[in-house]
């Protein structure tokens, strides 16, 4: 178990950049994760980065590692289901992964009417949309109430801001041949229904996420990035939802949303973001530990050896370059 003393300790030693100057001319940098392109492969490293709204904030005591094992196990979980990207872990932050040809949308999943960002499906619904990225969406709804069945709601990939998008634009647009895309939606439903079984069984309301796909040499579509993580997912507390929900009253989460809430109360915006301080740096912290301890039943165990983070790194994946 992390104690909180453990977690103060790593505040100063958060992994913020994994950039190796010898592999310089295969680096890339992404808002989380950092990067190294191989032939056929390519070298994931999640730091301790953390984003909310399209920015880069600050970073949480072993994040990475928390998101990079949280990712392995879903993979694991659903890879009856389609394909992923994963070759090996050989370290807590760090997946190695086949290169893809990555499809240009995003494709997000919902259960429930909720979020508080810019393209969150409540801010929209709050403003009166009713047809968001091609659904039709009935009045009178409440925040935080559950659709009938879980909506496909697809965003593109941009640098800065993702954008809404429908299905029939996708295919007017060509970004993915219809039966293709057909295929994406239909393996997106059964991994969504798939974390909602397994979140359920441990008190949990798979509530959002986004999957990102891709295919592989043969054409196959293979899932990429992560799955099911606290940076891509949204989680609830079952048992308190529904009393929460009748009273008006935000759910009890485990993911980031609480953060978004935070920042949302410290006026963020594209020329105000506010500072992490410890102490809700700690808190994020101990949430994501959590909800890896939900969500598979097992202790996390972070890797705390003495060496500096960024020799460890190195000395495991030297032997890929």
């Amino acid at each position: 178990m992390i104690t909180q003393n453990q977690l103060q300790g790593q505040l100063d030693n958060c992994l913020i950049e994994a950039h190796f100057e010898e592999w310089q001319h295969l680096y890339k940098k992404g808002k989380v994760r950092d990067m190294y392109l191989l032939p056929g492969k390519r070298i994931l490293i999640t730091t301790d980065r953390q984003s909310a709204f399209d920015h880069v904030l600050g970073a949480i005591p072993l994040k990475g590692q928390v998101h990079n094992r949280m990712a392995q196990y879903w993979f694991d979980q659903c890879s009856d289901i389609v394909p992923n990207m994963i070759i090996e872990v050989p370290d807590g932050n760090v997946t190695v992964a086949r290169e893809l040809k990555m499809l240009p949308v995003e494709i997000v999943v919902r259960k429930y009417l909720t979020g508080s960002s810019d393209t969150a499906i409540w801010t929209h619904y709050n403003r009166g949309v009713r047809d968001y990225c091609g659904h039709k969406l009935p009045d009178d709804m409440t925040k935080n109430q559950s659709f009938e069945n879980a909506i496909i709601t697809p965003t593109t990939k941009d640098e800065i801001h993702d954008e809404l998008i429908s299905r029939t634009e996708i295919i007017e647009q060509k970004l993915v041949d219809p039966d293709t895309w057909e295929r994406v939606e239909n393996i997106a439903l059964k991994l969504f229904a798939r974390g909602e079984e397994l979140a359920a069984k441990q008190g949990l309301i798979l509530v959002d996420t986004k999957y990102e796909m891709g295919l592989d040499d043969h054409g196959n579509i293979t899932l990429a990035d992560e799955i099911h993580t606290p940076d891509s997912s949204r989680f609830w507390i079952k048992d308190s939802y529904e009393e929460r929900h009748n009273r008006g009253e935000e759910p009890e989460s485990l993911d980031k949303e609480f953060l978004r809430l935070w920042l949302r109360d410290k006026g963020i915006s594209d020329d105000n973001i506010p500072e992490l301080d410890n102490d809700i740096r700690i808190q994020v912290a101990e949430r994501y530990i959590n909800l890896y301890k939900r969500i598979t039943g097992q202790e996390f165990r972070a890797e705390l050896e003495e060496i500096p983070i960024l020799e460890r790194i190195k000395e495991r994946i030297k032997h890929h370059f």
